[in-house]
């Protein structure tokens, strides 16, 4: 596969867009991911997410209409049906370009997984666009690998796999993919001056911030300034909170970005804001299919509405221990997500 560094065009497609919202770790295989060329700016002092072995109790949700939903304590059921892929039998609409995009959380001589999983689903002819994103520990039938976390699939197969996992369990072609690390978007978050982010809900957490009180940190409702290292403690932070609520965070984060970009006048700086990503994105995306994006990219800038946003929340999943080594998962609810998928990229 033939990879492009990212550019201009592409970025402020994914930017104005987003703007609108493993059981075991596999180690890469250097033969078909060129994992030491994806992330240059790497945090090696950041430690990495860790995987649930015990189910945590959701606080909020984000559902299809953008909605946090207070949800119950999670019920553990001893052995949900497993087969649970989702075939809704439609056509991908004509003129749809759907993108993968991933954060990773790599670190050198430790492997990866992608445990940000978006997908933008863009129609210019149609002028709709959509984001929805899925749980790190979606406990999906990977093909060729078996039953583990969504969030194997590209360490294991690269962007080939992780499309071939998405259509085989949501029934969803994905035609591109953008790999990032948000490690490394801090650094660009400091050079762009800090950034406005609306939080949909409070986060209180532990965090190792100059500006925590208590070796915690605080975000209430609404506008808060964020440099880039209180905007990656943000992202990460689970603690008090859970994964549902971090996709949520994902997108208000990315939105913001954006909308900082945007007021730097983005379209007639391209050249210069293009260095502050180059080193921090690896994509398949042609340049010439990025261009064609831009003027749907217009759009957007005068009407955000455009762009619905989707996430596979805890009403649309059941929690699961694995018997064999103790750890949760979440089994796909494929009524509830197949309606989601439905009116996020088949209408």
């Amino acid at each position: 596969m033939v990879m492009r560094k990212f550019n201009t065009g592409l970025l402020f497609c994914v930017l104005l867009l987003t703007g609108c919202g493993s059981l075991t770790a596999p180690k890469p295989n250097p033969t078909t991911i060129p994992i030491t060329n994806i992330l240059l700016q790497i945090d090696s002092n950041a430690a990495p997410t860790l995987t649930p072995f015990q189910p945590i109790a959701p606080t909020a949700t984000l559902g299809p209409t953008n909605t946090p939903q207070p949800s119950a304590t999670p019920t553990i059921q001893p052995s949900p049906t497993l087969a649970t892929v989702v075939r809704l039998g439609l056509q991908k609409p004509a003129g749809q370009i759907n993108i993968a995009i991933l954060g990773s959380d790599y670190r050198p001589n430790q492997g990866y997984r992608t445990d940000i999983i978006l997908i933008l689903s863009l129609n210019p002819d149609k002028g709709t666009a959509s984001l929805t994103s899925f749980p790190r520990d979606l406990y999906v039938n990977i093909p060729g690998v078996g039953r583990n976390r969504i969030n194997a699939a590209q360490p294991f197969g690269g962007f080939a796999l992780t499309a071939a996992t998405l259509k085989e369990n949501f029934d969803i072609t994905v035609d591109y993919y953008i790999m990032t690390n948000f490690t490394g978007f801090k650094g660009i978050i400091d050079t762009l001056g800090g950034i406005s982010v609306n939080a949909g809900a409070k986060l209180y957490d532990t965090c190792d911030l100059p500006q925590a009180v208590d070796k915690h940190c605080y975000v209430p409702i609404g506008n808060t300034t964020m440099d880039g290292a209180t905007a990656l403690w943000y992202v990460r932070s689970r603690h008090t909170s859970n994964d549902f609520d971090r996709t949520r965070r994902a997108q208000e984060v990315m939105s913001a970005i954006f909308q900082k970009i945007m007021s730097l006048d983005a379209l007639n700086r391209g050249a210069e804001l293009y260095n502050l990503f180059v080193s921090s994105v690896e994509t398949d995306l042609p340049v010439d299919k990025a261009l064609q994006l831009l003027p749907f990219s217009s759009q957007i800038v005068s009407n955000p509405s455009i762009v619905r946003r989707f996430a596979i929340g805890a009403n649309d999943v059941t929690n699961y221990i694995v018997p064999e080594n103790g750890s949760m998962v979440l089994i796909p609810n494929p009524i509830s997500i197949g309606e989601i998928i439905r009116q996020a990229f088949y209408q």
